[in-house]
């Protein structure tokens, strides 16, 4: 295990051809849903599964399916986020399957909780579904859904937080769902909005509502008195890519190769979430160095950033949504495996420091 690693800045860094691919394929992997499966809906270029990411400083190494099983024997590991989480979830299922088959072990009615146990290794893998973290409602208006939320700054959404206490190790993300009309509530009532043009009502912005959500949650963790868990990592801003147009307005991503650095553009609301997740998860780590608990950054948003040619597009087999492209989630195989090579790399370095 390369020791660089623990001093190396991982997240800045470029794509390198790497031919040798991915370490599975759609039919190697029989747990990927069908939404992500692009070559099962007719993506036909594969060029995008040939590059891995090489940090400036250091070599990033694959992920090791058998050693990363070894590290969390015994041990339960929850993903706590939105669909795009569980995007992650499906990627490190699909390495896994390499070394040994999960067992199916939970599925909620709605297929938002889901519990996959991986008997030889006593290995336990959950993904806990919430959309912002706290505890949040979507607004009826004459008795139907309007695609307004309220978001509860001040409680904790209970869908993650009442099986906190089995976890000892968490990747909690989001971002996706607060580019929607929000209104944010503390425990006085109504502070501020997002998208909401509503008289008299602060517009906090996308950034600063994340930035509460993120601090609710981290503090949330860090103030569990029943939890074991050691090591939180939260996963940055996940860029989407869409071009000629918004997800509703003909907008597409049919880029078949990364951007070099020069084509992205930092100056942007992705570059200014994930520096505010970078901000939260350094005053987590203050506090919870008092409790011997570590927080860590899967920093992939810079990585991401260059890769357009990622996502499903129009491969992702929805037959309600016909005309729509998907540039938020990624394809599996794809170029999202590499959050787990981020992910073992900060996990052995953060429990190092709590072990």
């Amino acid at each position: 295990y390369d020791d660089g690693i623990s001093k190396c800045d991982l997240s800045k860094g470029h794509w390198i051809p790497d031919l040798r691919g991915s370490l599975y394929t759609n039919s190697s992997c029989t747990t990927i849903p069908d939404s992500k499966n692009c070559f099962h809906h007719g993506r036909s270029d594969r060029d995008f599964l040939n590059w891995r990411w090489k940090p400036d400083q250091c070599n990033l190494p694959r992920f090791d399916p058998k050693a990363f099983l070894d590290f969390v024997k015994g041990k339960t590991l929850g993903f706590v986020g939105d669909s795009v989480a569980r995007n992650h979830m499906e990627s490190l299922l699909c390495l896994l399957s390499k070394v040994e088959t999960p067992k199916d072990e939970y599925k909620d009615s709605e297929d938002r909780k889901r519990i996959w146990y991986f008997p030889k290794h006593d290995f336990t893998l959950m993904i806990l579904w919430s959309r912002y973290l706290v505890s949040a409602e979507e607004r009826m208006v004459n008795g139907s859904v309007s695609g307004n939320f309220n978001l509860h700054l001040h409680k904790i959404d209970e869908e993650w937080s009442k099986d906190l206490p089995l976890l000892d190790y968490v990747i909690i993300s989001a971002a996706h769902w607060f580019f929607r009309p929000i209104f944010v509530h503390n425990s006085t009532g109504i502070v501020g909005c997002v998208y909401c043009n509503t008289p008299n009502v602060k517009d906090y912005g996308v950034g600063f509502t994340l930035k509460l959500a993120f601090r609710s949650a981290l503090n949330h963790i860090n103030n569990c008195k029943t939890c074991k868990v050691r090591v939180t990592l939260v996963r940055t801003f996940s860029p989407a890519h869409f071009e000629d147009g918004a997800w509703n307005t003909g907008g597409r991503c049919n880029r078949t190769s990364p951007l070099g650095e020069s084509e992205i553009n930092l100056g942007t609301t992705e570059w200014e979430l994930r520096s505010m997740q970078m901000k939260e998860i350094e005053k987590a780590n203050i506090k919870g160095a008092k409790v011997g608990r570590r927080f860590g950054a899967l920093d992939i948003t810079r990585a991401m950033l260059m890769r357009p040619d990622g996502h499903p597009n129009e491969f992702w087999g929805n037959k309600w949504m016909k005309g729509y492209n998907d540039c938020v989630h990624w394809c599996l195989p794809g170029p999202v495996d590499v959050w787990n090579d981020f992910m073992m790399a900060v996990l052995r370095r953060e429990a190092s420091f709590v072990s």
